[in-house]
Protein backbone atom coordinates (compact mmCIF):
# COMPACT_ATOMS: atom_id res chain seq x y z
CA UNK A 1 0.00 0.00 0.00
CA UNK A 2 1.49 3.75 -0.83
CA UNK A 3 1.46 5.94 1.61
CA UNK A 4 -0.28 9.70 1.51
CA UNK A 5 1.95 11.93 -0.76
CA UNK A 6 3.77 8.93 -2.09
CA UNK A 7 3.73 7.52 -5.46
CA UNK A 8 5.46 5.53 -7.48
CA UNK A 9 7.67 6.38 -10.28
CA UNK A 10 6.68 3.88 -12.43
CA UNK A 11 2.68 4.80 -12.46
CA UNK A 12 0.65 5.14 -15.05
CA UNK A 13 -0.87 8.02 -15.53
CA UNK A 14 -4.69 8.71 -16.42
CA UNK A 15 -6.19 12.14 -17.53
CA UNK A 16 -9.44 12.95 -15.97
CA UNK A 17 -12.02 15.22 -17.49
CA UNK A 18 -12.36 18.28 -15.66
CA UNK A 19 -14.70 21.67 -15.24
CA UNK A 20 -13.10 24.99 -15.13
CA UNK A 21 -14.09 28.57 -15.08
CA UNK A 22 -12.11 31.23 -17.17
CA UNK A 23 -12.30 34.60 -17.21
CA UNK A 24 -11.58 36.56 -20.84
CA UNK A 25 -8.39 39.03 -20.14
CA UNK A 26 -10.78 41.73 -22.41
CA UNK A 27 -9.66 44.44 -20.09
CA UNK A 28 -6.20 43.08 -19.06
CA UNK A 29 -3.12 45.84 -18.01
CA UNK A 30 -0.86 46.99 -15.61
CA UNK A 31 -1.95 50.31 -14.16
CA UNK A 32 -0.69 49.24 -10.57
CA UNK A 33 1.95 47.00 -8.64
CA UNK A 34 0.83 44.84 -5.72
CA UNK A 35 3.26 41.63 -6.65
CA UNK A 36 7.18 41.81 -7.64
CA UNK A 37 6.52 41.18 -11.38
CA UNK A 38 3.97 44.34 -12.13
CA UNK A 39 5.40 47.07 -13.52
CA UNK A 40 2.88 49.57 -14.53
CA UNK A 41 6.29 51.34 -16.75
CA UNK A 42 6.20 47.89 -18.73
CA UNK A 43 3.75 48.41 -21.64
CA UNK A 44 1.08 45.77 -21.95
CA UNK A 45 0.22 44.09 -25.11
CA UNK A 46 -3.95 43.27 -24.31
CA UNK A 47 -4.18 41.72 -27.98
CA UNK A 48 -1.42 39.06 -27.75
CA UNK A 49 -2.85 38.59 -23.96
CA UNK A 50 -5.90 37.45 -25.06
CA UNK A 51 -4.61 35.70 -27.72
CA UNK A 52 -2.76 33.82 -25.37
CA UNK A 53 -5.13 33.24 -23.13
CA UNK A 54 -7.43 31.90 -25.60
CA UNK A 55 -4.66 29.04 -26.58
CA UNK A 56 -4.77 27.67 -23.19
CA UNK A 57 -8.91 27.64 -23.00
CA UNK A 58 -8.69 25.63 -26.54
CA UNK A 59 -5.88 23.73 -25.29
CA UNK A 60 -8.09 22.18 -22.35
CA UNK A 61 -11.09 21.69 -24.59
CA UNK A 62 -8.67 19.72 -26.65
CA UNK A 63 -8.21 17.83 -23.86
CA UNK A 64 -11.66 17.09 -23.19
CA UNK A 65 -12.00 19.22 -20.58
CA UNK A 66 -15.18 21.56 -19.78
CA UNK A 67 -14.74 25.58 -19.74
CA UNK A 68 -17.01 27.65 -18.34
CA UNK A 69 -16.16 31.70 -18.42
CA UNK A 70 -17.37 34.21 -16.34
CA UNK A 71 -18.12 38.34 -17.95
CA UNK A 72 -14.39 40.57 -16.91
CA UNK A 73 -15.97 44.07 -14.75
CA UNK A 74 -14.16 46.82 -16.85
CA UNK A 75 -12.05 47.87 -13.69
CA UNK A 76 -11.03 45.03 -13.13
CA UNK A 77 -7.98 44.01 -15.29
CA UNK A 78 -6.65 41.09 -12.88
CA UNK A 79 -9.87 39.33 -13.41
CA UNK A 80 -8.30 37.12 -15.57
CA UNK A 81 -6.80 35.37 -12.91
CA UNK A 82 -9.73 33.08 -11.97
CA UNK A 83 -7.99 30.66 -9.20
CA UNK A 84 -8.34 33.68 -7.01
CA UNK A 85 -11.90 34.41 -7.57
CA UNK A 86 -13.18 31.20 -4.98
CA UNK A 87 -12.49 27.18 -3.84
CA UNK A 88 -14.73 24.89 -4.74
CA UNK A 89 -14.32 21.36 -2.81
CA UNK A 90 -17.17 18.54 -2.91
CA UNK A 91 -19.11 21.49 -4.53
CA UNK A 92 -18.98 23.73 -1.38
CA UNK A 93 -18.08 27.23 -3.25
CA UNK A 94 -15.76 29.64 -0.76
CA UNK A 95 -15.53 32.97 -2.01
CA UNK A 96 -12.37 35.05 -1.79
CA UNK A 97 -11.63 37.87 -0.26
CA UNK A 98 -8.92 40.25 -1.10
CA UNK A 99 -6.10 41.78 0.77
CA UNK A 100 -5.61 44.68 -1.70
CA UNK A 101 -8.27 47.24 -2.61
CA UNK A 102 -7.60 47.27 -6.31
CA UNK A 103 -8.95 43.57 -6.51
CA UNK A 104 -11.74 44.18 -3.78
CA UNK A 105 -14.54 43.96 -6.58
CA UNK A 106 -13.47 40.63 -7.81
CA UNK A 107 -14.68 38.72 -4.97
CA UNK A 108 -18.56 39.38 -4.63
CA UNK A 109 -18.23 39.24 -8.88
CA UNK A 110 -17.18 35.45 -8.65
CA UNK A 111 -19.58 34.37 -5.83
CA UNK A 112 -22.51 36.46 -8.21
CA UNK A 113 -21.44 33.91 -10.83
CA UNK A 114 -21.82 30.69 -8.48
CA UNK A 115 -24.88 32.03 -7.40
CA UNK A 116 -26.03 32.63 -10.31
CA UNK A 117 -25.01 29.36 -11.89
CA UNK A 118 -27.45 27.39 -9.60
CA UNK A 119 -24.38 26.84 -7.44
CA UNK A 120 -26.30 26.59 -3.13
CA UNK A 121 -23.77 25.97 -0.69
CA UNK A 122 -21.42 29.51 -0.70
CA UNK A 123 -19.86 30.98 1.96
CA UNK A 124 -18.67 34.31 1.90
CA UNK A 125 -15.42 34.40 3.75
CA UNK A 126 -14.86 36.76 7.06
CA UNK A 127 -10.86 36.47 6.61
CA UNK A 128 -8.69 37.49 3.66
CA UNK A 129 -8.18 34.40 0.87
CA UNK A 130 -7.52 34.95 -2.33
CA UNK A 131 -8.73 32.14 -3.65
CA UNK A 132 -6.81 28.60 -5.07
CA UNK A 133 -4.18 31.49 -5.10
CA UNK A 134 -3.61 30.21 -1.45
CA UNK A 135 -5.84 27.03 -1.41
CA UNK A 136 -4.53 24.05 -2.89
CA UNK A 137 -6.66 20.70 -3.24
CA UNK A 138 -4.53 17.17 -2.89
CA UNK A 139 -6.63 14.32 -2.56
CA UNK A 140 -6.14 14.01 1.49
CA UNK A 141 -5.93 17.72 2.36
CA UNK A 142 -5.99 21.03 1.38
CA UNK A 143 -2.96 22.77 1.31
CA UNK A 144 -2.97 26.57 2.39
CA UNK A 145 -0.39 29.36 1.93
CA UNK A 146 -0.09 32.36 4.22
CA UNK A 147 2.66 35.07 4.33
CA UNK A 148 1.79 37.85 1.92
CA UNK A 149 -2.07 37.59 0.73
CA UNK A 150 -4.68 35.45 2.52
CA UNK A 151 -4.97 35.51 6.51
CA UNK A 152 -3.99 32.81 8.92
CA UNK A 153 -7.03 32.58 10.29
CA UNK A 154 -8.84 31.81 6.75
CA UNK A 155 -7.61 28.45 6.96
CA UNK A 156 -9.60 27.39 9.89
CA UNK A 157 -12.53 29.12 8.15
CA UNK A 158 -11.79 26.86 4.97
CA UNK A 159 -11.38 23.47 7.43
CA UNK A 160 -14.38 24.41 8.92
CA UNK A 161 -16.55 24.99 5.61
CA UNK A 162 -14.87 21.85 3.51
CA UNK A 163 -14.97 19.80 6.42
CA UNK A 164 -11.19 18.73 5.23
CA UNK A 165 -7.89 18.86 6.85
CA UNK A 166 -6.02 21.77 6.32
CA UNK A 167 -2.69 22.17 5.95
CA UNK A 168 -0.89 25.90 6.39
CA UNK A 169 2.10 26.55 4.93
CA UNK A 170 4.52 29.27 4.70
CA UNK A 171 5.93 31.41 1.93
CA UNK A 172 8.94 33.32 2.38
CA UNK A 173 9.91 35.19 -0.70
CA UNK A 174 8.14 37.54 -2.28
CA UNK A 175 8.14 36.66 -5.84
CA UNK A 176 5.90 33.35 -4.67
CA UNK A 177 3.49 35.17 -3.05
CA UNK A 178 0.41 32.83 -3.78
CA UNK A 179 1.06 29.18 -3.44
CA UNK A 180 0.22 28.58 -6.35
CA UNK A 181 3.07 30.01 -7.66
CA UNK A 182 5.49 27.94 -5.36
CA UNK A 183 3.89 24.69 -5.64
CA UNK A 184 1.29 22.37 -8.17
CA UNK A 185 -0.98 19.79 -7.43
CA UNK A 186 -0.21 17.03 -9.94
CA UNK A 187 -2.31 13.58 -8.99
CA UNK A 188 -3.76 12.76 -5.57
CA UNK A 189 -1.36 12.99 -2.99
CA UNK A 190 1.65 14.00 -5.52
CA UNK A 191 3.09 17.70 -5.67
CA UNK A 192 5.87 19.68 -7.20
CA UNK A 193 6.97 22.55 -5.75
CA UNK A 194 9.99 25.29 -5.09
CA UNK A 195 11.76 24.34 -1.26
CA UNK A 196 13.79 27.97 -1.41
CA UNK A 197 9.57 29.60 -1.11
CA UNK A 198 8.50 28.03 2.07
CA UNK A 199 9.55 28.87 5.53
CA UNK A 200 12.23 25.62 7.27
CA UNK A 201 9.22 24.28 9.34
CA UNK A 202 7.23 24.09 5.93
CA UNK A 203 9.63 22.75 4.17
CA UNK A 204 9.74 20.23 6.43
CA UNK A 205 6.03 19.45 6.05
CA UNK A 206 6.19 18.67 2.38
CA UNK A 207 8.87 16.68 3.10
CA UNK A 208 7.27 14.37 5.61
CA UNK A 209 3.97 14.82 3.50
CA UNK A 210 5.29 14.24 -0.39
CA UNK A 211 8.25 12.65 -0.08
CA UNK A 212 8.39 11.86 -3.53
CA UNK A 213 7.49 14.98 -5.04
CA UNK A 214 8.76 16.57 -7.97
CA UNK A 215 11.43 19.62 -7.19
CA UNK A 216 11.68 22.21 -9.28
CA UNK A 217 14.72 24.31 -9.38
CA UNK A 218 15.27 28.11 -8.93
CA UNK A 219 15.08 28.34 -12.83
CA UNK A 220 12.24 26.61 -13.68
CA UNK A 221 10.01 28.43 -10.64
CA UNK A 222 11.25 32.10 -11.61
CA UNK A 223 9.64 31.50 -14.90
CA UNK A 224 6.20 30.31 -13.24
CA UNK A 225 6.84 26.71 -13.79
CA UNK A 226 4.72 25.62 -11.17
CA UNK A 227 1.69 27.80 -12.13
CA UNK A 228 0.23 24.58 -14.07
CA UNK A 229 -2.41 22.91 -14.23
CA UNK A 230 -2.67 18.90 -14.31
CA UNK A 231 -5.15 16.66 -15.42
CA UNK A 232 -3.45 13.71 -13.87
CA UNK A 233 -1.78 13.02 -17.09
CA UNK A 234 -1.20 16.06 -18.74
CA UNK A 235 0.66 19.03 -17.17
CA UNK A 236 -0.17 22.58 -18.54
CA UNK A 237 3.04 24.72 -17.86
CA UNK A 238 5.17 27.42 -18.65
CA UNK A 239 6.81 26.96 -22.29
CA UNK A 240 10.37 27.97 -20.43
CA UNK A 241 9.87 25.30 -17.45
CA UNK A 242 12.09 23.14 -19.70
CA UNK A 243 13.91 21.64 -17.16
CA UNK A 244 10.92 21.15 -14.95
CA UNK A 245 9.15 19.74 -17.99
CA UNK A 246 11.91 16.76 -18.20
CA UNK A 247 11.35 16.02 -15.03
CA UNK A 248 7.96 15.34 -15.56
CA UNK A 249 8.54 13.34 -18.24
CA UNK A 250 10.54 11.03 -15.71
CA UNK A 251 7.31 10.73 -13.68
CA UNK A 252 5.13 9.33 -16.82
CA UNK A 253 3.73 12.45 -17.06
CA UNK A 254 2.97 14.34 -20.39
CA UNK A 255 4.02 17.98 -19.78
CA UNK A 256 2.57 20.48 -22.36
CA UNK A 257 3.83 24.02 -22.82
CA UNK A 258 2.29 26.70 -23.48
CA UNK A 259 2.97 31.10 -23.64
CA UNK A 260 1.04 33.23 -21.06
CA UNK A 261 4.27 35.68 -21.27
CA UNK A 262 2.18 38.67 -21.72
CA UNK A 263 -0.39 37.22 -18.42
CA UNK A 264 3.15 36.96 -16.66
CA UNK A 265 3.36 40.86 -16.55
CA UNK A 266 0.40 40.77 -14.20
CA UNK A 267 1.78 37.92 -12.07
CA UNK A 268 0.12 34.99 -13.30
CA UNK A 269 0.05 32.05 -15.48
CA UNK A 270 -1.47 28.57 -16.27
CA UNK A 271 -3.00 27.85 -12.90
CA UNK A 272 -3.76 31.66 -12.32
CA UNK A 273 -6.10 31.61 -15.34
CA UNK A 274 -7.68 28.80 -14.05
CA UNK A 275 -10.36 27.82 -11.30
CA UNK A 276 -11.65 23.90 -10.65
CA UNK A 277 -15.20 23.63 -9.86
CA UNK A 278 -14.82 20.40 -7.97
CA UNK A 279 -18.28 18.51 -7.84
CA UNK A 280 -18.78 15.78 -5.04
CA UNK A 281 -17.04 12.44 -6.02
CA UNK A 282 -19.82 9.56 -6.76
Amino acid sequence: MTAPGSTPRTASRTARPRHYLMCPPTHFTVTYAINPWMDPAKPVDTELAVAQWEDLRDLYLRLGHRVELIEPLPDCPDMVYAANGATMVDGKVLGARFRNAERSAEGPAYLEWFRANGYQELHDPVHVNEGEGDFLVTGSWVLAGKGFRSAPESHAEAQEFFGRPVIGLDLVDERYYHLDTALAVLDHDEVMYNPEAFSPGSRAVLERLFPDAVLADAADAAVFGLNAVSDGRHVVLPEAAAGLAEKLRARGFEPIGVDLTELLKGGGSVKCCTLELRRPAH
